[in-house]
């Protein structure tokens, strides 16, 4: 199992130029491994790309990703983790969703597919990421 982010979705539905070959690629990987995962978060921020739950629906399935809701432990760990951030002087603007994605799967003990891995390192030390730095991309 894989739990996708969703830059690396994002990247093929908006076909961009520099990093859905990287994304493509590293799905590929993924779902050679097992299932690749979203949760609630990433399913809301992905939908924004598309006109109807429909077409949003049938995206997924063609990307071979399945929604998995984000279990309760995670979302207790994501409040925890971002009150740490929080208290350390991290601003409240746009990040929540990141503590979402981040506790999920440290919670479900799964690797997680993303280009953003600074929070994630910082707050979710046990989470296996994998994105470009791995690559040395």
């Amino acid at each position: 199992m894989t739990l996708v982010d969703a830059n690396v979705l994002i990247d093929l539905f908006i076909d961009d130029p520099v990093w859905s070959a990287w994304s493509l690629s590293r799905l590929r990987e993924g779902f050679a491994r097992g299932p690749l995962l979203i949760n609630d978060v990433i399913y809301a921020e992905c939908s924004t790309r598309f006109d109807t739950v429909d077409d949003f629906d049938a995206a997924l399935i063609t990307a071979g990703v399945t929604m998995q809701s984000t279990p309760r432990a995670a979302l207790f760990a994501a409040g925890k983790a971002y009150r740490q951030y929080r208290r350390s002087g991290g601003p409240r603007t746009g990040v929540l969703s990141d503590f979402f994605i981040g506790a999920h799967a440290a919670v479900e003990g799964i690797p997680l597919l993303t280009r953003d891995t600074q929070r994630y390192r910082t707050y979710f030390p046990t989470v296996t990421l994998i994105s470009p730095d791995e690559d040395g991309v």
